[in-house]
């Protein structure tokens, strides 16, 4: 176990004060509006001196105004940035390229809040005493997110622990802040006008919630801790409960180098590393019914020295209903065996459309799901690196969204799964891994 005097300070990270009551917040989302309008003002006149007729969804999405957007995310932290990831993430190719790049910055560039302010989220958790019992306690966080930032500490006796501090007024602004995303959203146009998000939105927010809740992330720790104690190839940090509160999240400190950081590994870890992380994606759908649904490269890391993988952030974790899984296992063996019938079937069974949608629409949606199950229906080796899968999967879902007369949101669940999935396929490409993803489903279905 390191001892104190080893710890490694990292660099500071940008600091700002977290904006944690309603008003503060508002304010914040108002001077953004505010600095928007302007852009937008200056840009349409340009466009008018030069005889154009402005488009206003051309005039929102211009690199002046995502930076400005993603300037004041970064600061207000909570549900806000999280959106924010997720658009840098999921719609990047969805994006003018110098919009997405700017948003990208979202996913590693959180304000870390000021010690004074980290002080008083742990003093209302843990009691005006709380110092007395770390030796030492490291300020500088070594990792800040959305919902919270991680700090390392030493207890007296001897823990070396990670705490994640939650940013305070996270909880309570959710709600607002996914509502005010939203409304951005509406007005850059990259959401139909007439599309019902309504649920959608009333779910983001009851998994922000759960996210919020330290608490419950420490129980899906340690849940996760226990389902994987018979696969060492995997390390889920220790929760510490004593130190544990809604707030605040003691875990045991691991190391390891970030999971992209393997891109120059030979080629055989690197398909090692994603085969193990397939096969537990398989093992989570049809095993534990239980989903780490967040596939952020900052929830992975590696230890080269052990050949572990350390998983970590289980705030996103989701259980999946038997019968959801059991429709996936159909829809899975269907697509393996070629069998669109079956498909078709389990598709209907989860509710990506019924006996009412039109065969051209049903058409589209399998294709698709042939397209995304391509890796498992392919014999042998799957290569990622020389694949254009994601790309692929994109276009067809834009292409999608193009019909007017079907748009709809697929069940909350399939999402989930669906992130994951293609979260794990983004880290395969990246790593350039070669997998018998058919040979890992066999062994799950």
């Amino acid at each position: 176990m390191s001892d104190s005097r080893v710890f490694t300070t990292p660099p500071p990270a940008p600091s700002s004060t977290v904006p944690s009551g309603r008003l503060s917040r508002l304010m914040h989302m108002g001077q953004m509006a505010t600095g928007v309008a302007g852009n937008m003002l200056l840009a349409s006149a340009r466009e008018l001196a030069q005889g154009r007729r402005p488009n206003i969804s051309d005039l929102l999405l211009t690199p002046a105004n995502a930076l400005k957007i993603a300037q004041q995310l970064a600061q207000m932290r909570g549900a806000a940035m999280k959106v924010g990831q997720l658009i840098s993430m999921d719609a990047g190719d969805l994006l003018p390229p110098e919009m997405a790049l700017i948003l990208a910055r979202l996913r590693s560039d959180a304000h870390a809040m000021p010690q004074r302010q980290v002080q008083a989220v742990l003093t209302a958790n843990w009691g005006a005493k709380w110092q007395q019992r770390f030796e030492p306690f490291l300020f500088t966080p070594i990792a800040a997110a959305s919902i919270g930032q991680v700090h390392r500490a030493k207890t007296l006796d001897g823990r070396d622990l990670a705490i994640k501090v939650q940013y305070p007024g996270v909880r309570a602004s959710i709600s607002s802040d996914v509502d005010n995303v939203a409304t951005l959203l509406r007005l850059s146009g990259l959401l139909p006008g007439t599309l019902d998000i309504a649920p959608l939105l009333l779910e983001a927010k009851r998994q922000l919630r759960e996210e919020a809740d330290y608490q419950a992330e420490g129980a899906y720790l340690q849940r996760f801790a226990d389902l994987l104690t018979d696969t060492p190839e995997f390390v889920v940090p220790r929760l510490h409960a004593d130190l544990t509160t809604p707030h605040v999240l003691a875990m045991s400190f691991v190391g390891g180098v970030p999971i992209e950081s393997m891109a120059e590994a030979p080629q055989a870890e690197r398909d090692r590393i994603v085969r193990l992380l397939m096969s537990l994606l398989f093992r989570e759908l049809f095993e534990f019914g239980l989903m780490q649904t967040d596939p952020n490269f900052a929830n992975y890391r590696y230890d080269p020295v052990t050949r572990q993988l350390i998983l970590l952030d289980f705030g996103a974790s989701r259980s999946f209903a038997p019968g959801f899984c059991q429709a996936y296992r159909q829809l899975m063996a269907g697509a393996m065996a070629g069998d669109r019938r079956a498909m078709q079937q389990a598709a209907m069974a989860i509710g990506y459309f019924d006996e009412r949608t039109q065969s051209k629409h049903q058409s589209a949606v399998l294709a698709m799901m042939q397209m995304a199950l391509e890796p498992l229906r392919h014999a042998g080796e799957f290569d990622f690196g020389h694949n254009d899968i994601v790309q692929r999967l994109r276009q067809a879902g834009m292409a999608l969204g193009l019909e007017r007369d079907f748009w709809h949101i697929p069940p909350i669940d399939t999402l989930f799964l669906h992130r994951k999935l293609g979260g794990l396929y983004l880290l395969a490409a990246r790593l350039k891994a070669r997998v018998n993803v058919q040979q890992l489903v066999q062994a799950t279905l």
